[in-house]
């Protein structure tokens, strides 16, 4: 599945409506905000274990801010009953030597799929651990990810770990409107970068012409 006009919100339909039980998935989460649309529609078919799973996020009060966030959101929210989370702990370094050498480049290229390929590994990884029937990742709801790369891993990892991918493009039908709607109802926090440490630098820089 590497073809650059997948229709990856088309597959997702295609596949919860040939269902016959509730799979087990284990769906890596960058934040609460994005994960907030992505469980209101899965936690219909898929018995849902939320992976928290993101050492590259900067500072580490950043990082506990975040996370709490996405406790608190699990715990509130009527459609999220019966979600868990797991949280992986805090691992910048594993981030570091990830992107080593490639900390100048500007987001979206290189760095970012290097960070990609390490977050739905380690999501591959405890998807097995813990005997879940499928894995995926929330990162697909920003309109500044590259579905197509992110599915194109997913692939690609679900063939080396034997767990089957839920090949997704949250953002479709509205489901990034929809995650900012839910957020402003349950009054959550929503960053305004990614998560690394530059991310939030190119953010820095870009203010100022913003303003």
């Amino acid at each position: 599945m590497q073809a650059n006009n997948i229709n990856y919100n088309k597959i997702t339909q295609q596949l919860i409506e040939s269902l016959d039980h509730r799979p087990a998935l284990l769906l890596h989460s960058c934040c609460a905000p994005c994960s907030s649309y992505c469980l209101e529609w899965l936690n219909k078919y898929f018995d849902i274990t939320v992976f928290y799973y993101n050492p590259n996020i900067y500072p580490a009060e950043e990082y506990c801010k975040r996370l709490q966030e996405q406790y608190s959101f699990a715990q509130k929210a009527d459609f999220c009953r019966g979600v868990k989370v797991v949280d992986c702990g805090y691992e910048p370094e594993e981030f570091y030597d990830a992107v080593k050498g490639l900390e100048q480049l500007s987001e979206g290229g290189a760095r970012c799929e290097k960070c990609f390929r390490l977050r739905l590994r380690k999501t591959a990884e405890k998807a097995r651990e813990l005997g879940a029937e499928y894995f995926t990742t929330t990162l697909s709801i920003s309109p500044m990810k590259d579905s197509r790369l992110l599915n194109q891993i997913g692939g690609e990892l679900a063939e080396e770990y034997g767990i089957k991918y839920l090949y997704s493009d949250f953002k479709k039908n509205d489901g990034y409107r929809r995650s900012t709607q839910i957020s402003a109802e349950y009054g959550m926090y929503r960053q305004d970068y990614c998560g690394c440490v530059f991310s939030l630098n190119e953010r820095k820089k870009r203010k100022p012409a913003e303003n």
